[in-house]
């Protein structure tokens, strides 16, 4: 059974370096501990993706199509596939002053983020500091480097039900989809998230990328309850059938009351 474009499938991989032989990334948490770039808070295990649609690097992305389930592979990314070639304007100078007004001491290695004048957020990584000048490198740390990726596609999903929760896995992995109500047609997908608790900015960040990938594996039109715009409405606001039934219950107590005041 061989991977196409537009499937949905469970993926194990190491992610090296290959210069170094340096483990960067993986889904297998013993791996991840002996590399020492264990995540407690991260998620283990094979990792749910639609091939094609960039929820890799699109040097793995590409290479995904034509494998067999079931097997291993070894795969090279050059870096214009990976995490692109290092760019010198990346290469920034401060001054010290600089950073000591936000209270920072720099040193070789600290990592820092700084806000551009249109409102990005760009990381780096400090060179050197000298003469009063620090110099940070805003290329990504993996930039330059050519990547070797250890694959095994552990299952093409095939159930429609199944893909939905595949993706959702993948987009809100602290969900349980038990508590995820979902309807599949031929053309459209229906998502009910009424029963999960979640912080609404959280889903609704969700609802959008799921939108699109569900869309990227051939389906039309995608409902979710609540709506993002229902997610949008302030926590205080009520809607017009709510206050009108606030509104009725309210009329329904002073007339009672007004009774009760007529007849003592």
């Amino acid at each position: 059974m061989k991977v196409e474009k537009g499937d949905v499938i469970r993926l194990h991989y190491i992610g090296k370096v290959k210069e170094t032989g340096e483990i960067f990334d993986t889904t297998y948490e013993d791996v991840a501990k002996d590399a020492g770039i264990y995540n407690p808070k991260g998620v283990y295990g094979p990792v749910p993706i639609a091939v094609g649609a960039g929820h890799v690097i699109s040097g793995l992305d590409k290479r995904l199509i034509g494998l067999e389930v079931g097997k291993k592979y070894t795969i090279e990314v050059p870096p214009e596939e990976g995490f692109g070639v290092r760019d010198p304007r990346l290469i920034k100078v401060f001054t010290l002053g600089q950073f000591r007004k936000q209270g920072i001491v720099p040193f070789p290695g600290l990592e820092i983020e700084v806000t551009t004048d249109d409102g990005r957020k760009l990381k780096g990584r400090v060179l050197t500091v000298s003469g009063g000048r620090v110099r940070v490198d805003f290329n990504h740390p993996l930039a330059g480097k050519t990547l070797i990726y250890e694959v095994e596609i552990v299952e093409k999903v095939e159930d429609p039900i199944e893909k939905i929760k595949a993706l959702i896995e993948l987009r809100l992995p602290m969900i349980d989809t038990k508590d995820v109500m979902i309807e599949v047609g031929e053309k459209d997908v229906k998502i009910d998230f009424t029963r999960v608790e979640i912080d609404p900015k959280t889903l609704i960040l969700g609802e959008i990328l799921l939108e699109s990938d569900i869309k990227f594996i051939g389906y039309e039109k995608v409902e979710f309850k609540p709506t993002v715009e229902e997610l949008l409405k302030p926590r205080d606001q009520v809607s017009e059938s709510e206050s009108e039934e606030v509104k009725k219950e309210e009329k329904e107590n002073e007339d009672g009351n007004r009774e009760q005041t007529q007849s003592s």
